[in-house]
């Protein structure tokens, strides 16, 4: 299911000839064709637009919505589109999105009731909101997406970007929270898609999205060659892998510092590289970066590393599928044929064809790990040069 057989490609190009003929529904011609969007739509998407993850108390997230809309999108699924905008901005944004950035955590409280559960700000989803909307006013001719994909840039630029020193301008991770001293910042590298900070530097060059681009080299280097979870910024140390920011406060009373890892987060890192076309400033001094991983993978591990440390250091081993998806497009990139073939191979053996969701639990970070991979690797889009999306459909 995770590749596109000979038959269903003449069968899409069969139904998007009707399309110029006027003779079926371009929003649902697309979507039907992609196995792995329509299976997750039924398990993860409800009527109402809203993408609930079974595997954390049926809460909903601004990066669940986000990555739903980018996937809409690919999927000339306007009609649903739509549905996870309405619902993100009446319930994440307090009903304006040109007000206000989405909460990122929606879900059921300790009193019962539904609602938001932290009003902070994810600037990953934030981003990806942005660019999915001025891409669908794009593509689909809608002005209205594009003013308000612009309009929330703005607001990410004014609100989530900060100039740090001996770094440059990078991005927080949120409005709140991650300067929690004159002279200590957090970053998480996972955050910063190279194509989107083209693409955003390209939009409006008077804002620092270039600046951002510039800098993730040195925000991804670590001296065991893996990206991090997290890194910190401070004025006594520098740039160094970091537990997380909520971890580090609660150090001050006392406990046992953990070991930074490069994991759940971290994993996207590879997977953004991966996506990023090559002819996209800095992405070859991006890729060099991250060398820890194809270096692994190549020495005959059959699965990612789930956890690492700084060094280099595997602190535990098999992944969960998604890892394999994420890391695919990388190794296409960096042409490593046998790893990323392995890994292929690794992830259609995960596949439970009752559900057509990867993994025994289908969780849902697997999931949509695995459609960014599917959707890239199967050509259903790519980004150009500049960060633009380039879909099948158009």
């Amino acid at each position: 299911m995770g590749r596109i057989a000979g038959g269903k490609r003449f069968l899409r190009k069969f139904s998007c000839a009707l399309i110029s003929l006027g003779l079926i529904s371009a929003t649902g011609c697309h979507a039907q064709n992609w196995p792995l969007w329509n299976q997750y739509s039924t398990h993860f998407v409800d009527a109402q637009g809203r993408v609930v993850d079974h595997n954390a108390g049926d809460r909903s997230t601004s990066e669940s919505e986000s990555y739903a809309m980018f996937f809409a999108l690919v999927a000339n699924d306007r009609i649903r589109f739509d549905k996870l905008l309405s619902w993100t901005e009446n319930n994440l944004a307090q009903g304006d999105l040109t007000q206000h950035l989405p909460a990122w955590s929606w879900g059921k409280a300790p009193d019962g009731s539904w609602r938001v559960l932290d009003e902070n700000s994810a600037s990953d989803a934030d981003l990806w909101m942005a660019y999915s909307l001025c891409e669908a006013g794009r593509l689909w001719g809608v002005d209205r997406y594009s003013k308000l994909g612009i309009t929330i840039a703005n607001r990410i630029a004014r609100e989530e970007l900060t100039l740090i020193p001996n770094l440059g301008t990078t991005l927080l991770p949120g409005r709140q929270g991650f300067h929690p001293s004159p002279s200590v910042w957090f970053v998480n590298p996972s955050y910063m898609a190279p194509f989107q900070l083209q693409y955003f530097a390209r939009q409006d060059p008077s804002a620092p999205w270039a600046q951002v681009l510039a800098s993730l080299p040195s925000v991804l280097h670590t001296s065991g060659g893996f990206a991090m979870d997290w890194m910190q910024v401070s004025s006594d140390h520098g740039l160094e892998p970091s537990a997380p920011p909520g971890v580090v406060a609660a150090l001050a009373q006392g406990q046992q510092p953990p070991v930074p890892v490069g994991s759940y987060d971290a994993i996207r890192v590879y997977l953004w590289a991966g996506l990023s076309n090559s002819q996209t400033p800095h992405i070859a001094e991006i890729r060099k970066s991250i060398p820890g991983m194809a270096t692994y993978l190549a020495s005959g591990h059959i699965t990612p590393p789930q956890q690492v440390g700084p060094e280099g250091q595997v602190i535990q081993d098999a992944a969960p599928p998604g890892f394999s998806a994420a890391v695919i497009p990388y190794l296409h990139a960096l042409n490593r044929k046998e790893e990323e073939k392995s890994q292929a191979a690794r992830l259609e053996a995960t596949l439970d064809p009752q559900r057509g969701l990867y993994g025994q639990q289908g969780m849902y970070y697997d999931q949509n790990l695995a459609l960014f991979e599917d959707g890239f690797m199967s050509g259903l889009y790519s980004f150009e040069r500049d960060g633009r999306l380039k879909v099948r459909w158009k």
